[in-house]
């Protein structure tokens, strides 16, 4: 038999899902909930806790329980990283997925920072070099509507990188065509990318940055870039809130 507080936030899910409480909107005070499905507050609070770790709302202070916007995006596998993009200085990677799930994008959607630090072993190992070696970092913070939706930070060999775009702190990709243009300009054009993924529950700095809901889990993108002739020249991580995202990969099925 489902719990009281179940059938409350089954209720509740129904109406958001189907629009009769709207993106943005501020669900009906906890108390007046109680007393329209004839429960007690501590089984409202139970079932919106539920939905709050759904991802479907987000209590705000002094406002209340919000109905969290717009549906995942659409993050393109192979093809946001298209050579048929970035060579002719067409929009990549965050910029085509925003393009691709109809949303619209800015370059202040994007902030970097940028410095110098030593490869920790993953990087090393991704990048053929020593542990401690000196790496050029650069971290990005991607907004979609002023809501953080990911981090991504990749490592560069300093002599691979160095007085080019992936050095500078602007706001916004760097350059026409993103990182792979500048790359490709530095005669290192991408052509193998190897991406691992896997979940975990985020450390207490990434629910402050992402502005995560309690319960809500992280999607950790690995990236490994390569030259055709197997040089890595790019290794990034990228932590993902992930009910803001919807993955999806379109292949050719090996022989």
């Amino acid at each position: 038999m489902q719990t009281s507080y179940g059938l409350v936030a089954d209720t509740l899910r129904r109406k958001i899902i189907s629009g009769e409480y709207a993106p943005d909107t501020t669900l009906p005070k906890q108390a007046d909930l109680a007393a329209s499905f004839d429960v007690n507050l501590g089984t409202v609070r139970r079932a919106i806790a539920l939905l709050e770790a759904e991802g479907l709302v987000t209590p705000i202070r002094r406002r209340g329980t919000v109905v969290r916007s717009q549906p995942p995006m659409r993050r393109l596998g192979a093809d946001r990283y298209a050579k048929s993009k970035w060579k002719h200085g067409d929009v990549v990677a965050f910029a085509a997925d925003r393009e691709a799930s109809g949303r619209p994008w800015q370059a202040t959607d994007q902030s970097n920072t940028v410095r110098r630090t030593e490869a920790d072993d993953d990087t090393a190992a991704a990048l053929g070099i020593e542990p401690g070696t000196e790496v050029y970092e650069r971290a990005r913070l991607v907004r979609d509507q002023r809501s953080p939706t990911h981090t991504l930070t990749s490592y560069y060999r300093v002599e691979d990188v160095e007085g080019t775009a992936l050095v500078d702190p602007a706001v916004g990709p760097a350059g026409r065509g993103g990182g792979f243009a500048v790359l490709t300009a530095q005669g290192l054009e991408p052509d193998r990318i190897t991406e691992s993924v896997h979940a975990r529950m985020p450390a207490p700095d990434e629910i402050a940055m992402l502005e995560l809901p309690a319960g809500e889990p992280v999607m950790i993108l690995e990236r490994t870039v390569c030259t055709a002739d197997g040089r890595p020249i790019e290794f990034a991580r990228g932590v993902h809130a992930a009910s803001r995202f919807h993955w999806s990969y379109t292949f050719t099925i090996p022989d």
